[in-house]
């Protein structure tokens, strides 16, 4: 099993890559939506009140659905759309960055530090799967890549 896991990483790393942004895109549409929707019982699970300011989150909301585009463009052309890849990476950093300060800052929320490890664990994929594909690409001369 190892080595057929293996095999697959490095013999398509453009899949492997297309496949960890459109998971990524799916993380972000859903969360998006629920920023927009902000229902009560997942609010409250989060640990945040149900009488907050609902433009703010709405608004972080839009956001990460405009992310969920970026990735899905990233996803679907590769080559086309490399700097929305580097983008993501930088933009799961900075997340990463903005919600361990807030968490350990200003306010701790355990969803708060939950985001930031996923967001620190997508980029790091995102990244791993991009030196895997950048790698092979130019050992490889094009003959694993699209």
């Amino acid at each position: 099993m190892r080595g057929d896991l293996k095999k697959v990483l490095f013999q398509y790393p453009d899949r492997v890559l297309s496949t960890i942004l459109w998971l990524v895109a799916f993380h972000s549409l859903s969360m998006g939506l629920a920023l927009i929707a902000q229902p009560a019982l997942l609010m409250k699970l989060s640990g945040f009140s149900s009488e907050c300011e609902r433009f703010f989150p709405a608004q972080g909301g839009v956001f990460h659905i405009l992310m969920a585009v970026a990735y899905i463009m990233g996803a679907t052309n590769i080559e086309k759309y490399h700097y929305l890849t580097v983008f993501s990476i930088i933009v799961k950093a900075v997340a990463t960055l903005f919600l361990m300060v807030y968490c350990f800052a200003v306010e701790f929320k355990w969803i708060v530090l939950l985001s930031g490890i996923g967001d620190g664990v997508m980029g790091l994929m995102i990244f791993l799967a991009l030196q895997n594909y950048l790698h092979l690409k130019t050992t490889a001369g094009n003959r694993y890549v699209k």
